[in-house]
């Protein structure tokens, strides 16, 4: 096998094996099996084992001229470069399952666990994770729709979800999921009821250096531009609200695609 193969041999989803060539920070480079000229593997130090993604330890370290497996998860062709899974080969039932999982799939299962960057479930189907408490995780964001400041109010340990399947992601070894998903968006609905110009009321919820928050209806917050807060310039926003304060403010703009709403003041 020369060089001029490897674009048409490294394919997405294909094992490969080879030499551990050098040791990085970030990862190994490998000298792949078949393939002529400089090392073309990659394996980044998350992806060497699941088992270790929080604790890594010692007993997984890779040296030179040590052999690896590793799914292909990525292909690089003008770098002549594949990006590799160690994790994939170790886990292959745990893999197998998550590959099989398409976008907007609906997932049932428990919560395991509730952390500051997110909530672990523990799916009713599919193998358990090595290293975590569950294969499925929503990350904060896609908990709901609604503001919130404790993740208790939205969900709790052993509590029955379903969610919709995000993607497969290859760094963890985790569906990633939404709860948020699989109710409706009230930014949405909100947007359809009204329209640029209109005129509302609602408290201050939260002072950025750059505006003010204002919650105009339950689930939906817009924000006044620090330029829009006063009819005299101003330097920071607590110059002219505090957070609790009512105001009455004007639509200037619906975003729907990234679901932001704009607001003035309206004196």
């Amino acid at each position: 096998m020369t060089d001029d193969s490897f674009p048409a041999a490294a394919q997405v989803g294909e094992i490969l094996a080879g030499t551990v060539a050098e040791v990085t920070p970030h990862g190994v480079v490998v000298r792949l099996d078949n393939f002529a000229g400089d090392p073309v593997g990659f394996i980044d130090s998350h992806n060497y084992s699941w088992r270790f993604s929080r604790q890594p330890s010692a007993d997984d370290t890779l040296q030179l001229g040590d052999r690896v497996s590793g799914e292909v998860i990525a292909v690089d062709q003008p770098g002549r470069r594949v990006t590799l899974s160690r994790a994939a080969t170790e886990h292959p039932q745990l893999w197998a399952f998550l590959k099989a999982l398409h976008r907007g799939q609906r997932m049932s299962g428990t919560v395991a666990a509730i952390e500051s960057f997110g909530v672990f479930v523990d799916l009713d189907d599919g193998p358990k994770h090595p290293a975590f408490p569950g294969v499925g995780f929503i990350t904060i964001p896609e908990l709901s729709w609604r503001s919130f400041e404790d993740t208790f109010a939205i969900v709790a340990i052993g509590q029955r979800v379903t969610c919709e399947v995000l993607a497969f992601d290859t760094y963890n070894g985790e569906a990633r999921l939404s709860l948020r998903a699989t109710e409706p968006d009230p930014f949405q609905d909100f947007a359809r009821t009204v329209r640029v110009g209109q005129i509302l009321r609602g408290p201050v919820t939260k002072l950025v250096p750059f505006g003010a928050f204002v919650r105009v209806t339950d689930a939906v917050e817009g924000l006044i531009h620090l330029s829009k807060l006063s009819p005299t310039p101003i330097e920071t926003p607590d110059q002219a609200v505090r957070v609790g304060d009512e105001v009455t403010v004007e639509i200037t703009e619906i975003d729907t695609i990234r679901r932001r709403l704009s607001l003035s003041r309206h004196h």
